[in-house]
């Protein structure tokens, strides 16, 4: 476990992730602009890259495959060395990620030949980019412009979602999510908390997103 803690997989963006660097880049200010700008810097990426390690390990999990371990199991008394143990790790997989490689480059990371991994044969179909040309895209930029007034980021989403399930079937699924709150995000609360809502009057902005979304990508000849 601890050789795999040191794996710092080498950085690699697709057309959304290098998109959202680069519009961050110039939709920020200062510093933060200029640090999203030297991560697409071969030259200067690796203090970009370090910087985002430690202070915004979100988007840092964006420019590789992660591992965490999460679950580690071993023995059952304080006074009895353990004849095996098991650790369960979650790995975030890049949409183009060759799975079999990176599973042999894990072993050979360990260097253990007691040490087995074993794939979760329940684990999520491999991940498929969607287009950020196409019509549908298209309209859900219009329909941000027109509701919100701002211009639309593309964020790789490196957490769970049953859109994994329709993409590899030929689906182009976008996620949107209704504005959050700023004041209660920036108080800690966030998705999933004791403390999870939203404005009521980005519930009326959110569905009049929708209803110009999709409006706009009925009419639309495909």
């Amino acid at each position: 476990m601890p050789k795999l803690a040191l794996l710092d997989p080498l950085m690699r963006l697709n057309d959304t992730t290098r998109t959202f660097f680069e519009k961050m880049g110039q939709l920020s200010e200062g510093e933060e602009a200029q640090r999203f700008k030297d991560l697409l810097n071969p030259q200067k990426s690796a203090a970009a890259r370090e910087y985002l390690a430690i202070n915004e390990p979100n988007l840092y999990s964006m420019l590789h495959t992660s591992i965490s371990p999460n679950t580690i199991q071993g023995g059952f008394q304080s006074n009895v060395i353990p004849s095996e143990a098991t650790a369960t790790l979650d790995i975030r997989a890049l949409p183009d990620e060759n799975m079999p490689e990176f599973y042999e480059l894990m072993r050979k990371i360990i260097n253990d030949p007691a040490v087995e991994i074993v794939p979760n044969a329940g684990g999520r179909p491999q991940g498929v980019p969607v287009s950020i040309t196409s019509d549908v895209f298209k309209a859900l930029e219009a329909s941000f412009q027109k509701v919100f007034g701002v211009p639309t980021v593309p964020l790789m989403g490196t957490g769970a979602t049953d859109m994994s399930q329709l993409r590899p079937r030929g689906v182009q699924c976008y996620g949107i999510g209704a504005m959050r709150d700023d004041e209660d995000v920036l108080k800690g609360f966030g998705a999933h908390s004791d403390q999870e809502r939203i404005p009521e009057e980005s519930v009326y902005k959110h569905l009049q997103f929708y209803w110009n979304a999709v409006t706009a990508i009925a009419g639309a000849r495909f």
